[in-house]
């Protein structure tokens, strides 16, 4: 049997992402947990050291892989069985909108409320620590955690987490559970009754959002009891039953809030990263939700935007029109025409 090795560690949201969507799909699976710092032999570093690393099995031996979203497409084309993308090509580029969103917009709520607050920052470093080896002594993990929440701490701006945009952040956060609890309410999962990538992603943020540290975990199990047993359930659905999409005709119903909110924050993010990248600056500034946003130019997020539109071109023009008739008034039709 074919078994896909997967380095990660419980405190990284794209490790949970990753493995709860594997789990889902049957695909045969070993869980290592630690770092590139003790790769077990036979296992090569990845070109870029990031985590989770997914290991597959090609003619050449192990290939290390790092990025989530086109490592769920290879495993598309690898597994058919309970595909995670949609075969309908408007309900695709959705999912695939929506999975970005979560990596890297709603991570910037995990990553904010994980290290801006001292309570949540001692809260965490330790248990990323004993996350890599449960068997370090007392001494040796409480250094490792000081000297890693140092660094995370000192990357909060990085991120796109300063006085100036923490408001925004939060507020999107808490906005996303209401979203969140209505739509699981009315279909168990965004794109129907069976998960997409999309599921698995903000599945993936809120592992950690909503279980692990401590501050947004009592927002959301204060606003959405329901939202936080779904979190529990969406760690192994290896048992579930797929039953299907919804039409699209339906997406203005059952998608419409969430695609309003990626509108409101994540898209007018992108566009104005890319344009300030564009144009050569080091530092981007901003209107999110009608407040002030400002933080570094983050060159991986034009790719994103770049990626969205290649995805858009692909489609047939019957599709792309249907697509600009979904995503009319959202604030999510800029991110098909920004050049």
């Amino acid at each position: 049997m074919n078994v896909i090795d997967v380095l990660g560690v419980p405190a990284s949201p794209y490790t949970r992402k990753m493995l709860a969507l594997m789990r889902y799909r049957q695909i045969p699976y070993r869980a290592i947990w630690g770092s590139h710092m003790d790769l077990p032999k036979g296992l090569p570093p990845p070109k870029v050291k990031l985590i989770p690393t997914i290991y597959l099995n090609t003619a050449a031996g192990k290939e290390a892989l790092v990025d989530s979203t086109p490592i769920i497409d290879l495993l598309e084309d690898l597994y058919k069985d309970r595909a995670v993308r949609p075969s309908d090509e408007v309900l695709r580029f959705l999912d695939l909108l929506i999975e970005d969103y979560a990596d890297e917009w709603l991570t910037k709520a995990m990553f904010h409320y994980r290290w801006n607050f001292t309570q949540d920052a001692k809260n965490a470093a330790p248990l990323i620590a004993y996350g890599q080896n449960p068997q370090f002594d007392s001494a040796s993990a409480r250094a490792m955690a000081d000297t890693f929440a140092q660094r995370q701490i000192s990357r909060l701006s990085l991120v796109g987490s300063n006085k100036v945009t923490a408001p925004v952040i939060e507020g999107s956060f808490q906005r996303l559970i209401g979203i969140l609890d209505r739509s699981i309410e009315r279909q168990g999962f965004i794109l129907g009754t069976q998960p997409a990538s999309a599921d698995f992603a903000i599945f993936g943020q809120l592992t950690q959002l909503g279980i692990i540290d401590p501050t947004s975990a009592q927002l959301l199990v204060k606003a959405s009891p329901r939202l936080r047993a779904w979190l529990d359930r969406m760690e192994d659905l290896s048992g579930h039953i797929s039953s299907g999409w919804i039409k699209r005709e339906m997406v203005t119903t059952h998608v419409g809030e969430l695609l309003n909110e990626v509108g409101r924050t994540y898209a007018p993010f992108l566009i104005a990263n890319a344009q300030a990248f564009a144009e050569g600056k080091t530092e981007l500034e901003t209107t999110i939700d009608d407040q002030q946003w400002i933080q570094p130019v983050f060159p991986y997020q034009v790719k994103c935007l770049q990626s969205l539109q290649l995805e858009k071109q692909k489609m047939t023009k019957d599709g792309q029109e249907a697509l600009k008739e979904v995503l009319a008034g959202t604030g999510c039709e800029v991110l098909l025409c920004w050049k």
